[in-house]
């Protein structure tokens, strides 16, 4: 055994810094293409994902959306007589982490040929990687052909006066709570903000308090999904206050409460307050000073994945770390192109600024892909948009009371494609996925004619925007 301190070398085809679901993914694929890989990982192998962002958050808004879908079913609605049993949800919740053991992560990894080294990696040179072990022991590992980066991104914190000193939660901390508190206050109303504030509010907590400097919740999407989340929202008894900045924060005690001063003069006082307003790159200490990149920022990278403005094509960024698209099925859409463009194959990633999917996962479901109408005119696109409530489907009128929410196709008018889609209801995000591939496949308006959804489902929306597109001429 190597003594504290001791340095020893290694070789490997491939370098993976990061073993979350985009390192672990570069590594996989790299391997089927006949080629050596190790992955370093100083956390949890498996990722942000895997236990403190999608699977656990997804696991506390489930059973409040199940309850929510039979209730609007009125002849089930007399059988929902209670409410989320928390306990429950939390033991689910911690299933579905994996109990935040990585057992099963690594029996993945040695599954597939591909090597784990636990400890922090940094870059100090052209394709090597030096490791620290927890327990001291500094490894140098040598690329034969290439060094990816896949640290992911961290919660940011904004300059605001005794933020930090009142112990705010992150997504970290709101998704393994043990305890649902009373009040929670919400700084931020984009995908993180709204779920969050949901599920705790349908766990229990009694005031949940949306804080939005902008003038609607989900600013980057379409102005309606906002409009229509709010709406839901306020009909749950969540506060939602846009176009209000924070300026102070202050904890007068470990265990006390928590006041929130805005820009008004008002305050709100909380029992924890969760930061949800962005996230920042995991490259402060990885080396990029070494290779004549800053530490801090993203790694900005060409569509073949390869960081700019490193000579020689040795190091690439996957995932969250390159600022392209901060996604865990964006960042291992990258991983599998970065594992074959390494192995020699002629690929690049333009889906990243084509065809992005994204869902909220909140009640209603905001599920979008491609351009907004917006981003689309501002990238010179002549474009029309089509909408319908998807209550007008006889799908939808199956689903019960109150169902409906807006489906929207942005037009390029030129081509006679879809750029863009936006859907908002209860379950929509299963619904994306047709959208996605008209984008990507560029497939005309006259073709999809010939898609003929089936009755009665939801889909059929589709018919009806083809419909409602053929009327415009």
């Amino acid at each position: 055994m190597n003594t504290p301190g001791t340095t020893t070398a290694e070789q490997y085809d491939v370098i993976v810094i990061g073993g979350g679901s985009t390192g672990e993914n570069v590594a996989g694929y790299a391997t089927q293409n006949g080629l050596s890989a190790v992955v370093v990982e100083s956390e949890l192998v498996g990722g942000e994902c895997s236990y403190w962002a999608c699977m656990p958050s997804k696991a506390l808004l489930r059973p409040g959306e199940a309850l929510a879908a039979a209730r609007r079913v009125p002849a089930a609605a007399g059988a929902v007589t209670g409410s989320v049993d928390v306990d429950a949800t939390l033991r689910a919740r911690d299933r579905f982490s994996s109990n935040w053991d990585d057992t099963g992560q690594q029996e993945w990894l040695e599954g597939e040929g591909i090597d784990l080294m636990r400890g922090h990696g940094r870059v100090t040179g052209e394709r090597t990687v030096e490791v620290t072990t927890g327990d001291g022991e500094r490894v140098t590992l040598t690329a034969r052909k290439a060094v990816v980066l896949a640290t992911g991104t961290a919660a940011a914190v904004p300059p605001i006066e005794g933020l930090r000193e009142s112990n705010p939660w992150d997504n970290r901390q709101v998704t393994t709570t043990k305890e649902i508190p009373a009040r929670l206050l919400v700084l931020g109303g984009g995908v993180v903000g709204t779920e969050m504030a949901q599920a705790y509010r349908s766990l229990g907590a009694e005031e949940v308090v949306i804080v939005e400097m902008a003038d609607r919740l989900l600013p980057a999407e379409e102005p309606f999904a906002g409009d229509e989340l709010a709406a839901a929202f306020d009909e749950a008894g969540i506060r939602v206050l846009t176009g209000s900045k924070a300026t102070r924060a202050h904890r007068e005690a470990a265990d006390g409460p928590v006041t929130l001063v805005l820009d008004d003069g008002s305050e709100l006082v909380g029992d924890e307050l969760l930061v949800a307003v962005g996230r920042k790159a995991r490259t402060d200490d990885i080396g990029l000073d070494t290779i004549g990149l800053r530490p801090g920022d993203y790694v900005e990278v060409d569509d073949q994945l390869r960081a700019r403005g490193v000579a020689g094509d040795w190091l690439y960024a996957a995932g969250d770390v390159n600022g392209r698209a901060l996604l865990t099925h964006q960042g291992k859409y990258q991983a599998r192109l970065v594992g074959d463009i390494i192995a020699g194959k002629d690929l690049a990633a333009w889906a990243d600024h084509t065809a992005v999917p994204r869902v909220t996962f909140t009640d209603p479901q905001v599920a979008a892909v491609g351009d907004t109408e917006r981003q689309a005119r501002e990238r010179g696109i002549d474009v029309r948009t089509v909408s319908l409530d998807l209550g007008h489907t006889a799908g939808g009128a199956l689903q019960g009371k109150g169902f409906g929410g807006t489906a929207q196709l942005v037009i390029d008018q030129r081509r006679r494609v879809i750029v863009g889609a936006t859907f908002v209801g209860p379950g929509v995000g299963e619904m994306l996925h047709a959208a996605t591939i008209a984008i990507v496949g560029e497939v005309s308006m006259d073709t999809l004619w010939h898609a003929v959804p089936a009755f009665p489902t939801v889909s059929e929306v589709w018919l009806r925007l083809l419909e409602a597109d053929r009327e415009l001429g």
